[in-house]
């Protein structure tokens, strides 16, 4: 584990070669986006892609930002919610930088959480075939998770993120501060992504997680808190496997912890507000520990004590949680067969050994996984 944050801003790099790039964490940091941009790309221009809610509260400081560094701006404005990672509003999007005559020597900007981060990625990745973009996340879900490793994409009816690429982008910058506005059930949805670091790989870091959550939850008043420091330490993580395994080849497979069971659950609610993103990543990671324990791989105490914390912390921890009827078995089993770990036609599960030791198990049996889950979802 990292020390505490200090200073002004953590700054934890990302190692890829010619397309490394910084995540700056610290609060308030939104201030320097202007400075940053202009240090990186002397004289580019910027659109930003956003949704109406984070508009509300982040677009002005993002645009005086940019305004102090003399930049221009243009914005999209996209409707809240997974439904905006489709066809049509991608489509919206690539025409409106094209309209904004954004050029390849410019920059997208996406503000906002994983749906945004996602889409404006993935339109980044295929207009003018390949815009360089920054990602400025705003939830704890981005911040910990998916503004960093260069995964865009949008949903299919077959699936979550089924069509997509890999983009880097060339800067992250995760300002704490704004977290101070989201709801509680999303904050407490992006947890579950910020746990998972520890599931799968530091057993120390989710024992001091169980002990000090209530800090990462409370607003903080000053740099160096809990929040900024378990934010850099699963920056730190994703970054160390992202560089080792920037397109997923193996080992970067095993972020995919909960998601598995997780994004078959999403789908079967239509994502919707039934389900949160991180919610279904908590009920997946649970589902996920208890399948460890029925295939002899871990106690059923280990299990147990991940979903006691995750019940302790108020996320979902069984399908039984989600509101309204249960998907079908039949369908889930469906979802998860189209899951992109699939390999030749085989089921791929992200399990575990312990808590902190996540594995790959390849080939696992689909009547194991249905009799698992009747159970689950009766």
């Amino acid at each position: 584990m990292t020390a505490l944050v200090r200073g002004d801003a953590e700054i934890v790099p990302v190692s890829l070669g010619p397309r490394s790039y910084d995540i700056v964490i610290g609060r308030g940091v939104i201030a320097t986006l202007g400075a940053r941009i202009a240090e990186l790309r002397p004289g580019a221009k910027v659109f930003i892609v956003t949704d109406e809610n984070v508009a509300a509260h982040a677009m002005a400081p993002a645009q005086a930002a940019l305004k102090r560094a003399g930049i221009t701006s243009g914005q999209m404005i996209v409707p809240p919610g997974e439904s905006s990672k489709s066809y049509g509003v991608l489509e919206q999007a690539c025409e409106a930088i094209l309209d904004a005559q954004i050029e390849r020597s410019d920059l997208i900007v996406a503000l906002g959480g994983g749906v945004i981060g996602d889409l404006a990625g993935f339109a980044a990745a295929v207009v003018r075939r390949g815009l360089d973009y920054i990602q400025v996340p705003t939830t704890l879900l981005a911040q910990v998770d998916s503004s960093v490793g260069g995964k865009t994409a949008i949903d299919s009816r077959q699936g979550k993120n089924l069509i997509g690429a890999f983009h880097q982008p060339i800067l992250v910058v995760a300002d704490t501060a704004l977290l101070d506005t989201l709801p509680e059930r999303e904050f407490r949805a992006g947890y579950a992504e910020l746990v998972k670091y520890g599931l799968l790989g530091d057993a120390a870091f989710f024992s001091w997680l169980e002990a000090h959550w209530r800090d990462i939850f409370a607003v903080a008043s000053s740099r160096g808190s809990a929040r900024e420091h378990a934010v850099a330490v699963a920056c730190r993580a994703k970054a160390a496997i992202v560089g080792r395994d920037e397109r997923e080849t193996g080992e970067r497979a095993l972020l995919n912890l909960g998601h598995t069971f997780g994004h078959a659950l999403e789908a079967a609610c239509g994502f919707s507000d039934r389900l949160l993103h991180g919610e279904a990543i908590a009920v997946g990671m649970v589902l996920a520990f208890e399948f460890s324990a029925r295939r002899g791989l871990i106690p059923a105490s280990e299990a147990e004590r991940v979903k006691r914390h995750f019940a302790e912390v108020g996320l979902p921890t069984s399908p039984a949680a989600i509101c309204g009827p249960l998907p079908s078995l039949d369908r889930v089993m469906e979802l998860i067969g189209q899951d992109k770990k699939v390999r030749r036609g085989m089921l791929t599960f992200i399990l575990v050994r312990a808590i902190g030791s996540a594995v790959i198990e390849t080939g696992v049996a689909e009547g194991d996984v249905r009799a698992f889950l009747n159970e689950k979802l009766a």
